[in-house]
């Protein structure tokens, strides 16, 4: 059986790049239910092994980290995930738990889980002023212009509105509009799109947001971020009262109900008319009333206790089952998939499943020919359960792995104690081509325009060999190949160039190192700042690093004693690639818990470096000013509506001097009075 340090670094790796598929691609390539049942296992492994626990798991982490393509937001109040549950037993107990936490009885709101984008909508003096993805739950992408062109969001609140409201919400694409998207696509023989969540992210993330205005988003709020001014509230039910009142969509099947029975019986009703609805929904979510309530009951590291998502159970169909298939991924691995007659599932039509593994085929026994169940959850590539065995046609022979890459057809090797299989040519061209497509990812390198088809088109036409190789590509060189306009062509080279200054963990990341994730890379990167330290430590000196362990250590070190490895990194080194640096020791900090914000210029500083100071002295720098703002720093021409809030609100304005003691001493200097 798998050790539990090395079953949790790979569950670790596992679930980053999925969390990378679901929220930072849109293109997830398990179901719900799959990525669930990962996290459920790492969670119960780092439960009873507390010595493996680690601030960097996955486990502990809300979505992604955002894109270089769009400017970061940093929200005034985090955008948390939900705790699950998956079942009526797992929701009672919740109930129960809840109950032996509080005295008081209070009433809950149960909300239907639209399965579309999480989103941060902020409105100054009434005005909406910026949209933010969720990205990791701190910091998201700014996608204000692409959501500024959905006809349900407002330009300006109605009747008398706060100050500063943050406003969270759902945008969706209406089940109506998808089909009538893929109605369009399919007369011009364009890609069709997989379901309405993914067409949506997909659709708030276009460049031309006469795109995104083509593609009939709409939105539903349902929770308050932030909030400054405006009448005082007490329950939730108030809370979505004033949105409505304010002009914000807030979905019609929300209800108030006074007893856990009747959130049961809410759960319930959804499960059975999840379809009579114009948009997806993947459950309810059920959420204390009171806010004082709330208040007490407080929050884990990623979860309010005051709210659990009800997910309704996967859904399943048959199909036929027409052939087994084995792909190759970037490490080699050989993912056996199931290729099927077309059917709906899950709301949308499928003609892949995947099978896993050898053993997981095996153990399912399904043969082409079967007709089998397959279930899909959330709205992703579904899975073959199982077999129907009596309506199994005779003579069906079992279906074997095969001995032999088939793409390469050299021999595949399935490693001792492991699951599964690999093909070990590292120039079998379908893991050259996973690999460089891994490369540009949006957690790797982040080029943009450098897809499937790309990186298939850049190898067989001999402009590279390996990752290193894109830094060499020219302008005329790719401008020269048949897919590519100039625009096109100057596009995919300046995001290569763009690259080079991607930090140190993405670049880990990006080198393909089995076993090392997101989480394991950024861990990586802050221990030893370059990645020259990096490739010269011992696997001794790699495990014995917080949070990295013998697993990857070993995959590390490995990795980088290969010779053609290094050759591709000294190919990075001499494109410009950064490396890194050694971070120079941490700064006091004089600042924790404070909030300063900067407005107008400061001699020696700019905007950024302003807040850069701020930040590294443990503060926080937010773009307004608010009752929780320490200090207002205030230089040559400075935002006079700050200025006022400021003055409204009685906080401190200190000039450069000021500025300079805060930093050097935590502590505001002396004010003149009046």
């Amino acid at each position: 059986m798998e050790a539990p340090a090395e079953e949790v670094a790979r569950l670790r790796a596992e679930v980053a790049h999925h969390d990378e598929r679901y929220h930072g691609l849109d293109d997830p390539e398990i179901s719900d239910a799959e990525y669930d049942a990962l996290v459920r296992r790492l969670r119960a492994l780092e439960d009873a092994h507390p010595e493996l626990a680690s601030a960097d798991s996955p486990s502990q982490a809300v979505g992604v980290a955002p894109s270089a393509q769009f400017s970061p937001v940093e929200h005034l109040i985090p955008m948390m995930s939900l705790e699950n549950a998956f079942t009526f037993e797992e929701l009672r107990a919740w109930g129960d738990r809840l109950t032996r936490r509080v005295q008081e009885s209070s009433a809950f709101v149960c909300e239907l889980k639209i399965d579309g984008v999480a989103m941060s909508l902020r409105y100054e003096g009434g005005r909406f002023a910026q949209a933010a993805t969720r990205g990791n739950g701190r910091v998201g992408e700014d996608v204000t212009d692409n959501v500024a062109t959905i006809a349900a969001v407002p330009e300006r609140l109605e009747g008398d509105a706060p100050e500063l409201l943050e406003v969270r919400g759902e945008v969706y694409m209406p089940v109506s509009a998808f089909a009538a998207l893929n109605r369009r696509q399919g007369e011009v023989g364009g890609k069709l799109f997989a379901n309405p969540r993914n067409s949506a992210a997909g659709s708030l993330r276009q460049k031309d947001v006469s795109i995104t205005a083509s593609r009939e988003l709409s939105l539903f709020t349902y929770q308050l971020g932030a909030i400054e001014g405006g009448p005082p509230l007490r329950t939730h039910t108030e809370t979505l009262e004033l949105l409505a009142a304010l002009g914000l969509p807030v979905n019609p099947e929300i209800r108030t109900v006074s007893t856990l029975d009747e959130v049961y019986e809410r759960c319930r009703y959804w499960l059975e008319h999840r379809h009579d609805l114009d948009y997806e929904i993947d459950g309810v979510v059920v959420k204390v009333d009171d806010l004082a309530l709330r208040e007490e009951l407080g929050s884990t590291s990623k979860a309010p206790r005051w709210a659990i998502a009800y997910k309704f159970p996967p859904e399943e169909r048959t199909t036929r089952l027409l052939g087994i298939m084995v792909s190759i991924g970037r490490t080699g691995k050989a993912t056996p998939f199931a290729q099927l007659e077309p059917v709906f599932v899950g709301g949308s039509t499928v003609s892949q499943a995947t099978l896993h593994n050898e053993d997981q085929v095996r153990a399912k026994d399904v043969r082409p020919g079967d007709l089998v169940i397959v279930r899909k959850a959330g709205d992703v590539i579904p899975e073959v359960v199982k077999p129907v065995l009596s309506e199994r046609p005779a003579g069906l022979a079992p279906w074997t792995f095969p001995a032999d890459c088939p793409r390469c057809g050299q021999p595949l090797q399935r490693l001792e104690g492991e699951s599964d299989t690999f093909c070990r040519n590292v120039d079998c061209p379908s893991q050259r081509r996973a690999r460089i497509e891994h490369f540009a990812s949006r957690g790797a390198m982040d080029i943009e325009g450098l897809g499937e088809r790309t990186a298939v088109v850049l190898l067989d036409t001999g402009l590279v060999a390996d990752p290193g190789d894109l830094y060499r590509l020219t302008l005329d060189q790719v401008g020269a190949l048949d897919r590519f306009a100039d625009v096109s062509a100057a596009n995919l080279v300046d995001a290569i160039d763009a690259s080079r200054r991607r930090p140190l963990a993405n670049l880990l990341f990006a080198l393909n190192i089995r076993h090392l994730g997101p989480a394991g890379a950024e861990v990586l990167a802050r221990a030893f700042g370059t990645l020259d330290r990096i490739v010269a430590a011992s696997e001794e000196e790699l495990a014995a690093t917080d949070g990295v362990g013998p697993v990857i250590a070993a995959s590390v070190a490995g990795f980088f004693a290969l010779e053609r490895n290094r050759e591709v990194v000294e190919k990075l080194r001499a494109a410009g690639v950064d490396f890194g640096r050694v971070e120079a020791p941490a700064l006091p900090q004089v600042l924790a818990g404070r909030s300063v914000v900067v407005t107008g210029t400061l001699p020696g500083y700019s905007r950024e470096a302003a807040e850069e100071a701020i930040k590294a002295r443990g503060g926080k720098a937010p773009g307004s000013v608010s009752s929780r703002t320490t200090a207002l720093v205030a230089g040559a021409e400075p935002g006079q509506a700050k200025l006022t809030r400021a003055a409204e609100l009685g906080i401190p304005v200190l000039d450069q001097a000021g500025f300079e003691h805060l930093l050097e001493t935590g502590e505001l200097p002396d004010l003149p009075s009046g």
